[in-house]
């Protein structure tokens, strides 16, 4: 790639992604310097519990026209270690040579915001009756997707189609073979990976019946609440969860509940993407999923579709909680319908980056290349309410 930026008499050492959040998940504090535009850095940034971001464009570290560096260090930028970053790691590195010719200790980030949307980490949730459920979380985004093994077979649920390969490597680790690959529902904020998975494997690609009234335009297996999955010498029982979208369902596998975007860990899910003039309806119909849930035994386990950047994991690395914790933690098991309708519906978060379109995709609509698809849901998923 051609070179954009001036020349800076300074070599930086570039960090990974999976690296700096190796070390950040150890415990390492970290500022990090975000050079992109004030616009895009207010819709999206690089988040962790460890990690204080501050945005400086990099245009301040450019003299009036551009081609030479500027003369002295912008205000604002602290001293200590840093690590620029940037959307593909391309200005961020010049922003890093200009402050390491000044004296400052500084990394950049590999590939910017599009390396760290790259991260899929994997951590096995505690289960019961021998089976296994594995949790792949998308750092950048807060995206969950999970691995069933029960015996020699296996089946994914809500896979993104950026990291559709890796599910059925990760199968195969665990002796099994795919047989399905399943979507809780429509989604608005990642591409599915659910016709991939099947294939790069035998997976069965699975949605809601109610993905047909939603549009949709390619061949799946439909399955209705109340259906069971055989998987090895295990079933998956399907359960109506609608509200965030009218056809949305949930997977229980043994001890575990795959939710979707219904509860999650320290929020619920917006109910206005489907259809934004029916939000309070749909907002109803959440609030009564949100009650059920709230009746199973203490001791399920929830695994969610999202997570926020800024809530830390269990001791066990995933991102999950029983029923009993989260009920003590997250006050929609507690309001009336009422108060409930009324604070999720309104001063609701922008919504997800490229939604309608991705919805498009996912119901087979509209078609994109795996590029397309990874720009399209770059990120925040701004599934749930804050």
């Amino acid at each position: 790639m051609q070179r954009q930026f001036p020349v800076v008499d300074a070599t930086v050492t570039e960090i990974s992604p999976l690296e700096l959040k190796r070390r950040l998940d150890d415990g390492e504090k970290w500022t990090l310097l975000d050079t992109r535009r004030p616009d895009d850095f207010d819709q999206w940034t690089l988040n962790h519990p460890n990690l204080e971001v501050i945005n400086i464009p990099f245009t301040e570290f450019l003299n009036a026209t551009g081609n030479q560096p500027a003369k002295s260090v912008p205000d604002g930028v602290p001293s200590g270690q840093l690590v620029t970053c940037c959307a593909k790691g391309i200005s961020s590195l010049y922003v890093a040579e200009f402050l390491a010719d000044r004296g400052w200790d500084v990394l950049a980030l590999e590939d910017g915001m599009e390396g760290w949307a790259r991260l899929n980490e994997r951590h096995s949730l505690e289960t019961t009756d021998g089976i296994e459920v594995i949790q792949f979380h998308r750092p950048s985004s807060g995206c969950l997707a999970y691995l069933l093994v029960s015996g020699e077979e296996a089946a994914v649920v809500d896979p993104l189609r950026a990291f559709a390969q890796e599910y059925v490597e990760v199968a195969r680790e665990h002796g099994a073979r795919l047989r399905y690959a399943l979507d809780t529902h429509v989604h608005a904020d990642h591409v599915s990976g659910i016709r991939e998975v099947a294939a790069h494997s035998d997976a069965t690609p699975v949605l809601p019946t109610g993905s047909v009234e939603r549009g949709l335009a390619f061949d799946a297996t439909l399955v209705d609440a109340g259906e069971r999955l055989t998987l090895g010498e295990s079933e998956i029982e399907t359960v109506a969860l609608s509200g965030h979208t009218t056809e949305m369902l949930g997977y229980q596998f043994g001890n575990v509940f795959v939710t979707g975007d219904t509860v999650f860990l320290d929020s619920v899910a917006r109910p206005d993407l489907e259809d934004e003039e029916r939000a309070k309806e749909a907002a109803t119909t959440l609030w009564k999923t949100v009650q059920r849930i709230g009746e199973l035994p203490g001791e399920t386990t929830i695994a969610p579709a999202h997570v926020s950047p800024t809530t830390a994991p269990r001791s066990d690395g995933t991102f999950t909680a029983t029923i009993a914790d989260l009920k003590r933690g997250l006050s929609a098991f507690e309001e009336t319908q009422d108060a409930f309708v009324e604070r999720v519906s309104r001063d609701l978060p922008p919504r997800p980056n490229n939604f309608e379109r991705i919805i498009a995709v996912n119901l087979g609509r509209e078609t994109a290349t795996d590029e397309e698809a990874f720009e399209l849901e770059l990120g925040p998923n701004n599934c749930a309410v804050e």
